[in-house]
């Protein structure tokens, strides 16, 4: 039986703002990637998100990120690679000391926004990452897009690499992600992330934003959980998942 791994975005408040309907999206997904304190999050958020999927055996993943607070850690930046490096270590130390203390651990490790898209291509941000990783955990999958740099150095680094979709995402023709500030860049209707969702898990492909095919073949899907209706839309695709016959589990 084909299988897929379901991960949200988690843990995305700072103090007393909450953007991630944490509980009940832990009630749905196999893996979270919680915000590290760099682009969202606080200590007490990642405590309480990581004793919430501890609860409900759901992996915890790093969702590192460049140190953008105010942008959410969706605008580009230049990081010189030994100081991303000690700052995606930094990031997954603060996450496996709440993990740990809720009885689990860090189980994988998934860059976000300006980071994830750019460690796509960048040779050097990509390379960076994965010595963050190395030096927090040299066992921790690496998620990441299909044919991305940073995937193809975990796996030339030794570690396990995993590939992810998207199915609230357009896609370009040569498979990556069309940027959010293009029109259609982010799938709204239900209908069509449900069936991209099963079309992604079961046959390993998705239309591109042209409307060609593109074959993306993925371990994990995404689905982000700041999105209007997050919550309902993830229970539909998980449903709809199992319906056509995918297992929906964890690959940590």
């Amino acid at each position: 039986m084909t299988s897929i791994d379901l991960n949200a975005d988690l843990g995305e408040g700072f103090g007393r703002w909450q953007l991630t309907d944490d509980e009940r999206l832990l009630s749905v997904v196999t893996s979270a990637n919680v915000a590290c304190g760099f682009h969202a999050g606080d200590a007490a958020t990642m405590r309480r998100v990581c004793e919430l999927a501890a609860e409900r055996g759901v992996r915890i993943g790093a969702q590192v990120s460049y140190r953008d607070l105010a942008g959410f850690g969706r605008r580009a930046m230049d990081v010189p690679p030994a100081e991303l490096a000690a700052e995606v270590a930094y990031q997954i130390g603060a996450l496996e000391v709440f993990a740990r203390a809720a009885g689990t651990r860090v189980s994988y490790v998934k860059p976000h926004g300006a980071l994830y898209n750019r460690v796509v291509r960048d040779e050097e941000q990509a390379g960076a990452v994965v010595d963050g990783v190395l030096l927090a955990d040299a066992t921790l999958p690496l998620l990441g897009l299909p044919g991305s740099r940073l995937l193809e150095y975990a796996e030339k680094a030794g570690l396990p690499a995993v590939t992810e979709a998207f199915a609230d995402r357009a896609y370009t023709e040569e498979g990556t992600l069309v940027p959010r500030a293009h029109e259609g860049a982010v799938v709204t209707d239900p209908e069509a992330v449900v069936e991209r969702s099963v079309g992604l898990a079961r046959d390993g492909w998705v239309d591109a934003h042209s409307g060609a095919r593109v074959e993306v073949r993925a371990r994990s899907l995404c689905l982000h959980g700041d999105t209007p209706g997050a919550v309902e839309l993830a229970r539909l695709v998980r449903e709809r998942l199992q319906a056509s016959g995918v297992r929906v589990e964890a690959f940590a």
